[in-house]
């Protein structure tokens, strides 16, 4: 191909691109994260139905195709290999009994699993019927089923499967499988009575995936409900389950396939402001064993953007036992190390304050990773400040010594040193921050809306010495580049 040719080729796909109203091309906007996911367009919430099925990842939400505001709900989908790139599928599910209304009928948050057993008796050949569960708001529980991979859904004849609850505040079922009892379990977000102070979860079981008996309720909760057994990391014969809370809060305790008896008090997952409707993937391979993560970041600002809402990035769950009891650990999934690239690597400095030597300044970007492990020697405080210039200074992450806490956007919450050292685990994208403190003890995500000229790094210390033991910071590649949009 010559060279007239080939330029001519290049103009064809660069006018192909889709673009948004800005005439900005889809997924390269100013203000799009580049590695937590979005919608091409629209408004997104709740991630809804996450189940792994014969090597892929699916992904439903919450989604407005209407426009940038919540309400008309429907199921978007999309799908990936590695839980980082993904490709954006038709809407899976649409608000039942013809609804035009924002909310009447339309399809609430709900889970997603994998009929092995053929209970349903919808499978087709050798491929297994998906099946979501999901609330028809004010309209019942219900059903729709896939027995093509995730393409294509069709809705349960005989919906709903649980009516309609007389306090008509129900939603959000959690279908798992209770091994020990060898039954579906349910757990769905209810007001067990007409007081307000009865909301909590309730727990449902069956046989057959269809017909559904209440087992019990505990108090306490609202919205989002999702149950999950751990192994305890450093004490592999124990098992601990945790319920969450719409919030991402957990209780830990026993659940005998009826009842959850909580053997701790609730706790936090995540401090930020933007951390909302916590899921985690069903039909996880055991050859892998992981307990995968995600959650929408509620209460995001997008100036000018196509779509309104982004998911976190997904993480790994555990559980661990300390000294003052079993706690949760966060961390991103290894699958990051796919998409980074090290850009600078620091091994046993010194920061010292006064001195104008800003270590990091060679690792500017709007899209990063900061891995580093920090003796706090003399330091009063220290931290960084990201999307930083000098016209305008940029967020930032502090860590203050002397009172022990961590700070960031406002947020200020408890974190221990280990050994006189702070852990920190940065993802920074376009409109987000995440920080996973101390190999994921404390995590706190937050959206934000940063200068756009404003693209620096700066690694500061106050009132002392600071040792730098390792810091390892990563270019994050778009996971867009190169993807078809369907």
């Amino acid at each position: 191909m010559n060279f007239l040719s080939t330029a001519l080729l290049s103009i064809t796909v660069l006018l192909s691109l889709p673009k948004d109203k800005n005439d900005k091309e889809i997924y390269k906007e100013d203000y799009r994260p580049q590695y937590h996911f979005t919608p091409e367009k629209n408004w997104m919430n709740d991630p809804n139905g996450l189940v792994y099925y014969d090597g892929e990842y699916h992904l439903f939400y919450q989604h407005n195709p209407k426009g940038n505001e919540w309400g008309y709900m429907h199921w978007g989908h999309a799908i990936s290999t590695d839980l980082v790139h993904w490709q954006n599928h038709p809407i899976a599910l649409y608000p039942d009994n013809n609804s035009e209304d924002k909310v009447e009928c339309t399809a609430y948050s709900g889970s997603a699993i994998v009929d092995e057993k053929n209970l349903l008796g919808k499978q087709q050949g050798d491929t297994k019927t998906l099946i979501a569960f999901y609330t028809s708001q004010h309209c019942g529980q219900r059903i729709a089923y896939s027995t093509d991979k995730g393409r294509n859904w069709e809705k349960y004849e005989n919906n709903p499967i649980i009516a309609v609850d007389a306090k008509d505040d129900a939603r959000d079922p959690k279908v798992i499988w209770h091994e020990p009892s060898q039954k579906w379990v349910m757990a769905l977000y209810r007001k067990s009575t007409e007081n307000d102070n009865s909301k909590g979860v309730s727990f449902y079981s069956s046989d057959n995936l269809v017909d559904w008996e209440w087992k019990s309720h505990i108090h306490g909760f609202y919205e989002c409900p999702d149950l999950v057994k751990f192994k305890v990391e450093n004490r592999p014969n124990e098992t601990v389950w945790a319920l969450f809370d719409g919030d991402g809060s957990y209780l830990l305790g026993n659940f005998d396939g009826e009842a959850f008896t909580p053997i701790s008090g609730k706790m936090k997952s995540d401090w930020g402001k933007n951390y909302y409707a916590t899921q985690t993937w069903s039909n996880i391979p055991a050859s892998d064993g992981r307990t995968i993560q995600i959650a929408w970041m509620r209460g995001g600002e997008y100036p000018d953007m196509p779509f309104n809402g982004q998911m976190t990035f997904p993480s790994e769950l555990s559980v661990r036992h300390f000294p003052s009891g079993y706690k949760l650990i966060r961390k991103p999934i290894r699958e990051i190390e796919t998409i980074q690239k090290k850009i600078l690597e620091i091994e046993d400095k010194n920061v010292i304050p006064g001195i104008n030597d800003n270590k990091v300044k060679k690792a500017s970007g709007d899209c990063l990773r900061i891995v580093g492990e920090f003796d706090l020697k003399t330091s009063d405080n220290f931290g960084f400040m990201v999307r930083n210039s000098a016209k305008k200074p940029g967020t930032e992450i502090l860590y203050n010594v002397k009172r022990g806490t961590l700070s960031v956007m406002g947020i200020t919450i408890p974190l221990p040193p280990v050994d006189n050292k702070i852990q920190l685990d940065i993802l920074l994208d376009r409109a987000s921050i995440e920080v996973f403190a101390n190999d994921g003890q404390t995590v706190v995500s937050n959206c934000f809306t940063p200068d756009l000229k404003s693209n620096g790094l700066v690694l500061f210390t106050n009132g002392g010495e600071l040792g730098i033991d390792k810091l390892d910071i990563y270019e994050i590649k778009s996971v867009w580049d190169n993807k078809d949009k369907k």
